[in-house]
């Protein structure tokens, strides 16, 4: 069986978790083994399940490192799912790629920008190394289009902030409001709230 690397990228709210639940759903009906991750750092929904936010969910193994992954694929797992691959270092990339050489399908979905709406490393290194890039969307939560970015809405400038619909929003590229270095509203944002 010959392994690959398959990405699932987009906004919050654009159902990157559903669609690899999803995948991972087929792959046991197909009777294939598999094994889910997810970082430690991700307790929104549950400390032993990735948790889409419609609530869709499946069992995975918390790690703190993506050399965890290597450490507890079992040689008779053909499916490894990896949830928030964003929160990882860039070793995931060098951990997808070891799994996906022994024959693994190796399913990995995150955000592919940040807050600021700048890449969110690791993913575009993941996705240049993937067979298959799967872009979701969600829906503008201002006008209703189709959202590519991930609005924070709360007045935190952590690089991290772990939240849902408490912090985030899904916004389209002209509703997107860029914060500067500081986490401040852009000229940009603030003239848009002018108009």
């Amino acid at each position: 069986m010959a392994g690959a690397i398959e990405v699932i990228v987009g906004s919050m709210f654009s159902g990157k978790t559903e669609e690899l639940i999803r995948r991972v759903k087929r792959a046991q009906l197909a009777r294939q083994k598999i094994q889910v991750f997810k970082p430690k750092i991700d307790n929104r929904y549950s400390t032993s399940e990735i948790t889409s936010h419609s609530l869709q969910k499946i069992k995975a193994t918390i790690i703190d490192h993506p050399s965890d992954i290597l450490n507890l694929v079992n040689d008779s797992t053909r499916v490894v799912g990896i949830d928030e691959a964003q929160f990882f270092d860039k070793s995931i990339v060098d951990v997808a790629e070891k799994l996906a050489n022994r024959g693994i399908r190796v399913i990995a979905a995150g955000l592919d920008t940040d807050w600021r709406g700048r890449p969110f490393h690791p993913m575009p290194e993941l996705m240049a190394v993937a067979e298959s890039v799967t872009k979701a969307y969600a829906v503008c939560m201002v006008c209703g289009e189709q959202a590519c970015r991930t609005q924070r809405i709360s007045d935190s400038s952590q690089d991290i902030l772990i939240g849902a619909l408490d912090v985030y929003e899904a916004r389209c590229r002209n509703c997107f409001e860029a914060p500067n270095e500081k986490g401040e509203l852009s000229l940009i944002g603030a003239q848009k709230e002018l108009t």
